[in-house]
């Protein structure tokens, strides 16, 4: 049902006729869409997302602040202060506040509009016209009637009221207020969408600095490696061959080096530029290397049906599909009769003296109706574009649902896969650094030729540097997830509110 506006008080000759057409809206109600949403998750992303140690589950989540299940006090740090900062958050704030200043600006239609005014004018009728000929005195036996040119002072009061017989106002404003809802969800999303930014980059950045470390560990390994074949070198156990292979691999790990720091240094600039700050302003706060900020035991995710009321750009769109429909009754309402009720009053005089008597006094009052005859198809054609944006609506509003569903099936058929890949990427980097110390033994005792241990050194260092991408990956699965779900958004509200009123 529409939503329901006060009318303001009617003059009492008037107030019959009004308040029988009070309820009149033109046009169709707004029916709350019913989409076709499955009752619980396909079992392959459930199944897929249940393989890792870190699991989702139907219950309803315990909590708003979905970044805060990460247990990182500076990943919630960032996400809190990014809140208050970020420039995109402010801008969506701005516009709520516009939408809502738009809806109490056409509220103002509802009411009487009452204005004074003031002026003098100096005039001269021309005695060349009937009218001045005939009151300029040169008409045979008519004494003039009027000083020509003369001055007329005027004091006076005017009121007029369009009366909303057939809602027209009415669905315009319930269009009004549904755009405004539209506007606060899209704040929601993007506040949402900067949060996950926010706790992505970071994710990435400690990603990049555990992959510095590794590199790190393994350029010690490979110095203390090539040191080796030197010393072997020149006691004539192995040639150059080997020297130069270890001198290879030692390069070919340090050039990955500046690869890694490039990265960490554009993930800090992106991050100080998610909270409205210059690049490199959070390059001392997050230089000291934290770990990958690990995934929960259990996700609650909720059911299907939950993201009707949870992801804002399915609540926009619903919204928008509100606006859309009002809209047709505005266009309806063209074809009745509009009537306003006209009042003027004050005082007119030649003289300023004599501007206050009552002689002086004037009054008007009438109601004014007006009925199209032809328009030449404009209100036609206007009903019926207005019925094809409601369904373009009604499309728009389907394709989100329909996408929101896929968006969380492929978030959890990532999380579970990256899960399940991190798990034997770790048994993966036990059994390489078994071989790696083998080889080395083997190699020292002369067993083993120089290359038998680079390879093991070589794919002990990769599959180090795949579990670590692995374990981000995880983590940014999570946090996608969370974005499909789209949790957090009462926060987001809260958030704008604040915003708002400061």
């Amino acid at each position: 049902m529409p939503r329901s506006y006060s009318i303001p008080a009617l003059p009492i000759a008037a107030a019959p006729f009004a308040l029988f057409l009070a309820g009149c809206a033109v046009g169709p109600n707004f029916v709350k869409p019913k989409p076709h949403v499955p009752a619980h998750w396909s079992a392959t992303a459930m199944g897929n997302a249940r393989e890792g140690r870190s699991h989702v589950s139907t219950r309803e989540p315990r909590t708003l602040d979905w970044w805060s299940s990460f247990h990182d006090p500076v990943l919630t740090s960032l996400v809190t202060q990014s809140a208050g900062q970020n420039l995109d958050v402010r801008q969506a704030a701005l516009r709520i506040e516009e939408a809502q200043v738009q809806t109490e600006a056409l509220t103002g239609n509802l009411w009487p509009s009452l204005s004074a005014n003031a002026s003098w004018t100096r005039q001269r009728i021309s005695t060349n016209t009937p009218t001045g000929f005939l009151f300029s005195g040169k008409f045979p036996g008519v004494p003039p009637s009027i000083t020509n040119p003369y001055n007329q002072y005027q004091l006076g009061l005017g009121a007029s009221w369009g009366l909303d017989l057939f809602g027209a106002t009415r669905r315009a404003l319930e269009a009004a207020d549904a755009r405004t809802r539209a506007a606060v969800d899209r704040g929601r999303e993007v506040l949402l969408t900067m949060v996950s930014n926010v706790a992505l980059t970071y994710i990435e950045l400690r990603g990049a600095q555990l992959r510095r470390s590794i590199l790190r560990r393994s350029l010690v390994t490979q110095r203390n490696l090539l040191e080796l074949t030197r010393d072997r070198y020149k006691a004539g156990l192995t040639s150059d061959l080997d020297v130069q292979n270890a001198s290879t691999e030692l390069n070919t790990t340090r050039a990955q080096l500046p690869l890694t720091r490039r990265r960490i240094i554009l993930d800090v600039n992106r991050l100080s530029e998610l909270m409205a700050r210059p690049p490199e302003a959070l390059r001392r706060e997050l230089a000291r290397a934290r770990p990958v900020p690990p995934v929960p035991p259990v996700v609650p995710i909720g059911l299907p049906s939950d993201l009707l009321r949870r992801r804002p750009d399915v609540r926009a769109a619903e919204a928008n599909l509100h606006a859309a429909t009002a809209q047709i009754g505005v266009a309806v309402a063209e074809y009745f009769p509009r009537l306003t009720l006209t009042a003027a009053g004050g005082y007119q005089s030649e003289g300023l003296g004599q501007l206050i008597e009552t002689a002086s006094h004037f009054a008007s009052l009438g109601p004014v109706i007006e009925l199209p005859i032809f328009q030449g198809g404009r209100i036609r054609a206007t009903v019926r574009l207005r019925r094809l944006q409601a369904k373009e609506a009604a499309v728009v509003y389907a394709r989100t649902v329909l996408g929101a569903l896929n968006q969380v099936e492929d978030a959890m058929a990532d999380y579970g896969a990256d899960q399940a890949r991190r798990t034997s990427l770790r048994a993966a980097v036990a059994s390489s650094r078994n071989a790696l110390t083998l080889a080395k033994q083997r190699y020292t005792s002369g067993v083993a030729s120089f290359i038998v241990v680079l390879d093991a050194e070589r794919t002990e260092e990769q599959s180090q540097l795949a579990l670590a991408d692995a374990t981000a990956a995880v983590s940014a699965d999570l946090v996608r997830l969370y974005q499909a779900l789209g949790g957090g958004w009462q926060a987001a509200a809260g958030v704008a509110g604040k915003r708002r009123s400061s």
